[in-house]
Formats: C-alpha cells, structure tokens, sequence
C-alpha cells in the first residue's frame, strides 16, 4: 500500500520555482530521506506534503486518500500526519504529558491518558512525563516532541532536520533511538536531512535532490555505488577527481585503468574515486632512497589518524602529468612516516566515470 505519494508536485515563491516536477512514492513502514543541500526544495517538499504549504501544482495522496490537487486542499490537522520540526515546538507552559496530549481529539480522559503513557514509554521518557520541558537535554526534548507526533497514531510521520540542533555524540545516540522507535512501530515516515550519513543511517531509501528535481533515488548502497552522476558521487563524501580521454574503452589513472565503456573513443571524462577505492600496501624503502618504484607506486606527503579511520595524503609517482594530491582512507590506525613509497591497488569498484564538466 502507498503510504504517502507526491506525484508531479511543483512550487514556487514569485518567481523562484524552488520544487521542480517532484513524484515521490512510500510504501507502509517505509522510512524515506529527501536529502540535499540548502535551498534545493526539500523542506517545502515535506511542507507541502503536511499541507504547511498550499499545494500549486500536482497531487498530494495520504494512505490512497487524495488530500491535495488543483480542487482540494485537506488542512494539516485532518491529514493524519505528525510533525517533528528541529526546534521540538514544545509548549513551556505545559509538563511533558501535557505536550504529548495536545493533539489528541475525540479520546475520554482514560483513552488519553492511556495513549499518552504508550507514546512516553516507546520513546523512553514515561519518568519524566510530571516534568517541564526547559528541564530537559535537548535529545530527551527531542523524544518528548515524537512522542506527541506518535501519540495520535498517524499515517504517516514528516521529520524536518530533527537532529540538526543537537551536539555530534547526542545527535548519534537520538537518531538511533528514532529509527528504532519508528522501525518498532511501523510508521511511515519522510525525513528531510542535508547529511548523507545520516541519510544512509536513517533511510530504507533516499531520493536525493538538486534545484528542486529529485537526481537520483534507491537505497543507501545504490546511490553510493552506482551514483547516476558526478554529483551524486561527491554528495556522499570526499572524492579524488581526475580528467581523461577515453581510449579503447578504458580511461587511464596513476592507479591503473577504468572501464569507461559506453563512451565513444576520444571523449574527455573525469573519473571520481573514493579514498576507500584506494588500498594500500608496503613497498619498501623511500622515493629518494634508491630502487626502482612497484607498479602504480605513491609517495606518502602526511598521515592523519581520523578515530575509526586514518587518513593518508599521497602524490602519485608513475604518471607525470597528473595532478598528484590524492587521498587514501584505510580502517583503523594506518601511519606510515612522510616519504615512504606504498604500492597502491584500486577497488574499481568505487571508481566511477562520467562526461567531463565544461563551463
């Protein structure tokens, strides 16, 4: 069952189309991202999805429900959806049970006190429902404001950038708490993010967008390795870029070729590599300390523990003509000294070819 379409949806601010021609479709239980960076639509996408911005153009449908088109327009508060902005929207003057019981209409006292109690006990917060909210972290505030989104037992749950304002370690251990809490409960949800790993972390699957138009959706692995173009490659995350021409299907790097097939011989590329694709190796001994270099060999330039990785800064030393900065990223604590000479090998799969981008 669709859960959620936004089928040929468009919007503009005067003159500015800011949602380009948008279909999007979540199935019951899906957990869907729109990511991309600022201004690129995807918060009035999710807005006009809650009906916080009048539909101009296209259809909204919730549950097979058709709640906007060019002769209707359902108000938020009758299309069954909850709502978690970045600022939790929490009332001061009301405890935490309070809060939570807000939105719910049409229940006796015992039915609201009822679901109230189920909404705080599935986000861990049941202890604190006497209390205020300027009492509370920011992560337990958070909690607090999807259990209110929770309690009326919507179709469908529209998060917008829910963890933005919450410290790095905090954010990490919330949005785990999250995606639980909606996995546990199947409810289905669009989340809007501009940080791709939260994105891959959160999503069955992501539709990112660019200038109001959706460029690409799938799975986190299926736009990660199999990107449809350059910019869907460097969005998610530090790539090593490199100009070619194509010959004979193939595209040389220092690191070896690349297939390039589907292009025509002679064309100019650029090919996008991940740090990761980079795996490296000894070699023995320093470029200036005699010997000649393995094949598809690296000078070290600087090593730079990142926690969980080590970031390796590396100059290319078979091809010339190059540009010569490279980046390796190898789990763990991998430091070799300054200068010593690496044998590189390429995980093709993470090497991706696309038509070179001309001004």
């Amino acid at each position: 069952m669709q859960a959620l379409v936004l089928d040929h949806v468009s919007h503009a601010f005067g003159d500015l189309l800011v949602v380009d021609d948008l279909s999007l479709q979540l199935r019951t239980g899906d957990v869907v991202c729109l990511l991309g960076p600022s201004g690129c639509g995807k918060t009035t996408a999710l807005r006009v999805a809650a009906g916080l911005e009048p539909l101009q153009q296209g259809r909204v449908i919730i549950a097979n429900e058709l709640v906007a088109d060019d002769r209707r327009d359902v108000p938020p508060e009758d299309r069954s959806v909850g709502l978690v902005f970045q600022d939790h929207a929490l009332f001061p003057h009301l405890t935490v049970a309070s809060n939570v019981a807000f939105g719910l209409k049409g229940l006796s006292a015992a039915e609201k006190q009822a679901r109230v109690r189920e909404a705080l006990d599935r986000v861990g917060m049941a202890a604190e429902a006497g209390v205020y909210p300027h009492t509370l972290s920011g992560g337990q505030q958070q909690r607090v404001a999807l259990a209110r989104a929770l309690a009326p037992g919507p179709r469908v749950m529209l998060l917008d950038e829910p963890f933005s304002s919450l410290d790095v370690r905090l954010r990490q251990r919330v949005r785990d708490e999250t995606l639980h809490v909606l996995k546990e409960s199947g409810t289905t949800t669009l989340m809007v993010t501009h940080d791709p790993e939260e994105a891959m972390f959160m999503a069955d699957r992501i539709a990112l967008m660019r200038e109001g138009r959706i460029v690409q959706e799938g799975t986190p692995a299926e736009l990660y390795y199999r990107p449809a173009d350059a910019f869907v490659a460097s969005f998610f995350g530090e790539i090593n870029r490199l100009e070619g021409v194509v010959a004979t299907e193939q595209v040389a790097t220092p690191f070896g070729p690349v297939d390039a097939k589907g292009f025509s011989e002679g064309d100019s590329v650029e090919v996008l590599i991940r740090p990761e694709a980079l795996r490296l190796s000894p070699a023995g001994g320093v470029v200036n300390g005699g010997g000649e270099p393995p094949e598809h060999a690296v000078e070290v330039m600087a090593a730079r523990l990142m926690g969980r990785t080590s970031l390796i800064h590396l100059r290319a030393l078979d091809v010339p003509d190059y540009e010569t900065h490279f980046h390796a990223r190898v789990p763990g604590r991998f430091l070799p000294p300054e200068k010593q000479r690496l044998r590189v090998d390429l995980d093709r799969s993470q090497a991706f070819v696309f038509p070179r981008q001309t001004d």
